[in-house]
């Protein structure tokens, strides 16, 4: 026994999920699938919102910034996870693992944060268009997104530094990445007055943003039921209702892992939620937010057009 500090000299076990053998292959594959979409998915809005100036407004600029989250928060994850399924190495240096731990607890609290700035930033849109630009002006922009980049960082330092103390026993650890929630598991102490601290903080970063969120769509939902027409009506709720679905994926997933007890938390079932928020909602935000776009369809073609022009 003894603290995460003093582990460092032993590499951490990763069990991912070679106690379902047959699904592995499988798993890799469609992981393999779905990573290299989330990487075109999210490359492709970075770089269309830099090209073309219909995309430089407050919304492409905050999807500019979780596209970028994304990238990070998949990639500090998913190569781990595809070495893992490939049997190639199931284990993870100390130093590394501690990386993995704070880099990825950073970036989800930051998309935590920043997916109810996007929903803050909507209900200005709709609910209150002629005051849109007053509203969401450049420097709040700017101070919006840093705070979110900032108190996803503070959130992470604190877990992270909590989690450190504490002494551990094993260093088997059942999941495909390097987790809070199996760490609390591998204490030799009790946990309760760490898990009180950090349940503090996962509240203020969780339910809070998703607060924010379905007040901000109910005001939104209150606004498109004043119009008129019936085709304009079901565009946006068709639009809103997927907003909300890939929101209900991350954030329902996330709470799952987060909030709950330790002594309650299941190590199988959470490998297998852990994908929703690591994998399937970085992959769907692309495609959510910007399919049914004009603006972001007419600045790729318009891309691809100067692609063929100057061939």
């Amino acid at each position: 026994m003894g603290t995460f500090n003093s582990s460092s000299d032993k590499p951490f076990f990763l069990v991912g999920f070679s106690d379902w053998p047959h699904l592995e292959l499988v798993f890799f594959v469609i992981i393999s699938i779905f990573y290299s979409l989330t990487l075109f998915g999210n490359t492709s809005i970075i770089v269309l919102s830099r090209l073309d100036l219909r995309l430089q407004t407050p919304m492409y600029f905050f999807l500019s910034h979780l596209s970028f989250l994304d990238l990070c928060y998949t990639t500090s994850t998913v190569p781990q996870l595809l070495i893992n399924l490939h049997g190639l190495d199931r284990t993870i240096s100390y130093g590394r693992c501690v990386a993995q731990l704070l880099i990825f607890l950073a970036l989800a609290s930051t998309e935590c944060v920043l997916l109810g700035v996007m929903a803050f930033d909507r209900y200005a849109a709709v609910c209150r268009p002629l005051h849109y630009t007053t509203i969401m002006h450049p420097q709040l922009c700017q101070a919006l997104a840093i705070t979110s980049w900032v108190g996803g960082l503070v959130n992470s330092l604190i877990q992270t530094s909590l989690m450190m103390a504490m002494p551990l026993c094993g260093h088997r650890l059942n999941h495909f990445f390097c987790e809070m929630p199996i760490f609390l598991k591998l204490a030799c102490e009790e946990t309760k007055r760490t898990e009180a601290k950090m349940f503090v903080a996962r509240t203020i970063v969780l339910v809070f943003p998703a607060a924010l969120i379905l007040g901000s769509y109910a005001h939104i939902a209150r606004a498109v039921l004043k119009v008129k027409s019936t085709a304009g009506r079901r565009k946006a709720f068709g639009t809103c209702g997927s907003h909300i679905l890939v929101v209900s994926l991350f954030y329902g997933s996330a709470i799952y892992t987060y909030l709950q007890p330790t002594h309650t938390y299941s190590e199988s079932d959470g490998k297998f939620v852990a994908l929703f928020y690591t994998i399937i909602t970085p992959m769907l935000n692309p495609l959510i937010y910007t399919l049914r776009n004009k603006d972001v369809k007419g600045a790729l073609w318009k891309v691809l057009g100067r692609g063929t022009d100057s061939e």
